[in-house]
């Protein structure tokens, strides 16, 4: 088994089963099935954001899951998009 696809806090019996129900599954099911766990996975994380920052309004935890996810840069870019967005919304 390659390394790289196992996770040690599933047996090798269950990791097996796992890939066998995904192979069953149409194309557009898989992607569905991805999309959904994404999802999940940004909400627990924007939760974590939220526990760890409790002083955080939602646009801040927004940009810190931003950094984390895509990288300081974007995070930055994204933040500069956002005053210049709202500097000509007050003009």
């Amino acid at each position: 088994m390659d390394s790289a696809t196992y996770t040690t806090d599933t047996s090798v019996e269950a990791f097996e089963v796992q890939l066998e129900c995904f192979r069953r599954m149409a194309p557009q099911e898989r992607i569905e099935r991805m999309s959904s766990w994404s999802t999940q996975l940004k909400k627990m994380a924007m939760e974590a954001i939220r526990r760890r920052h409790p002083e955080f309004d939602e646009q801040q935890v927004q940009l810190k899951y931003i950094e984390l996810a895509y990288g300081l840069e974007i995070a930055q870019g994204y933040r500069t998009w956002l005053t210049e967005r709202a500097g000509e919304r007050a003009q």
